[in-house]
């Protein structure tokens, strides 16, 4: 799957593509229906299906001091678009200019000069240009002048209720990892390079992957029984620590899993790490030896909750 700029002209081979246009941040059951659409759409036209996103998230433009929230990476995103049959992601990186082009600017420099759209698929809730001017309505009145068509996805719902990123949020917030993963169709899953440790969990006989948390949204500290994902495609179960590890000095917040049955050495490799179920908060304890009876015993607790998954 081609990765392409929202600011260059795309490739020849991919103008006139059907375009899936939205944040799609999480990509859950909602964005999969607007891309899924604008798939259908263009392979039954045989034209590219071209999944559209925006990076950084417009709410990191203009709230800057916005605590983390991302469920997914771009690298995350590009696999689950190719996996849903997508020709290409385009990334509008989200700045001052883009910002300031008002619905009938963007429509025009970057949907026709720039992709050449033969059609947009959007949710219905999309909003667009300078001051959010543009909506559905809009883009439809626009596609009509410039000469691509609209199409309008309505909202998934489940138990009479809207699936959205900010529902998935919540109840990660809450520790229920499970809930979220229904509405995603996949657990969340927070992808980073491994780095070095104190090595703490090493000589506690309990080695840890240490990952950092970056722009992803924070779920609720805790230990989580967690499944590792290599790049080469090796599966690992675990359990894990999401938090500041309070009884470990100074501080610091990490991802920190620790994969059962595993000996190799994971610095500086790829790792994405899915969490399955919480099972307890975060505790500090007052000796090393209290520490190490209680991760023996969630690890215990790890494996029974991953036997059921």
């Amino acid at each position: 799957m081609d990765r392409l700029d929202g600011a260059a002209s795309v490739p020849a081979h991919l103008r006139g593509g059907i375009v899936a246009l939205g944040n799609f941040d999480g990509f859950h059951r909602g964005h999969q229906a607007v891309v899924g659409r604008a798939v259908d759409r263009a392979r039954a036209e045989r034209r590219p299906a071209i999944v559209a996103t925006f990076d950084p998230h417009p709410v990191r433009h203009f709230r800057p001091d916005t605590e983390p929230f991302r469920l997914t990476s771009l690298d995350q995103r590009a696999r689950l678009f190719a996996q849903a049959g997508a020709d290409a992601m385009l990334v509008f990186h989200f700045d001052g200019t883009l910002a300031s082009l008002s619905a009938r600017e963007f429509a025009q420099q970057r949907l026709c000069e720039l992709i050449g759209a033969g059609g947009v698929v959007t949710g219905a809730d999309f909003t667009f240009g300078k001051g959010r001017d543009g909506n559905v309505a809009v883009l439809t009145r626009l596609g009509a002048d410039l000469g691509f068509s609209v199409d309008t996805v309505a909202p998934v719902a489940e138990d009479n209720q809207i699936i959205s990123s900010s529902r998935i949020r919540d109840a990660l917030r809450e520790g229920r990892p499970r809930e979220a993963a229904a509405l995603l169709t996949r657990p969340f899953a927070i992808q980073g390079v491994v780095e070095p440790g104190a090595k703490l969990g090493r000589e506690l006989g309990f080695p840890t992957a240490n990952l950092r948390l970056g722009s992803y949204l924070r779920p609720r500290y805790g230990i989580y029984a967690v499944r590792g994902r290599l790049a080469d495609g090796t599966v690992l179960d675990g359990v894990a620590n999401l938090g500041i590890r309070p009884t470990i000095d100074p501080p610091v917040e990490l991802l920190e899993p620790y994969f059962f049955d595993f000996s190799g050495d994971l610095y500086g490799q790829r790792l994405e790490v899915e969490l399955i179920e919480f099972l307890r908060d975060e505790a500090k304890y007052d000796t090393l030896d209290a520490l190490k009876a209680q991760i023996g015993r969630d690890c215990e607790d790890a494996r029974k909750a991953l036997r059921l998954t």
